[in-house]
């Protein structure tokens, strides 16, 4: 088993890392760390460049978090997928028999989540696991 977290250096997944640091820790299980790269649109060369831009941003956010793991003595593991968060976190999940999902908040209303398709919002509709929303605090 495992613990998914959703990272991307917002407020909410520096605090969101913390917390999956502790289940991780916890519970004895690695911390599968995922960033979900997919651009929107799928079309012409803007597409690629704006993709391994993406990529390369994710690969950057993990390694700092990979870092506060390894300080914590948590064994990780990174993904960065080419689809949208909450796909990538529930394939990940899938593919890791995760115990739980974590992701960050950003305190935005549940009105906003609803009509923009947060990530904690769609992980809490379509996560067959536990989903660990964590609010990003003050």
């Amino acid at each position: 088993m495992a613990v998914v977290l959703g990272y991307d250096e917002s407020p909410g997944s520096l605090r969101a890392l913390r917390v999956a640091i502790e289940v991780s820790a916890a519970f004895g299980e690695p911390l599968v760390v995922v960033f979900g790269a997919a651009p929107p649109g799928a079309q012409g060369e803007e597409y690629r460049a704006h993709l391994d831009a993406v990529r390369q941003t994710g690969r950057v956010a993990l390694a700092h978090a990979v870092a506060e793991a390894d300080d914590a003595g948590v064994p990780t593991a990174v993904e960065v997928l080419d689809e949208k968060p909450a796909e990538a976190l529930l394939d990940a999940a899938a593919r890791h028999d995760a115990r739980v999902i974590v992701v960050g908040s950003y305190g935005e209303s549940p009105l906003r989540g609803a009509l923009l398709g947060s990530t904690p919002h769609k992980l809490l509709h379509l996560s067959r696991i536990p989903v660990l929303c964590v609010p990003a605090g003050d």
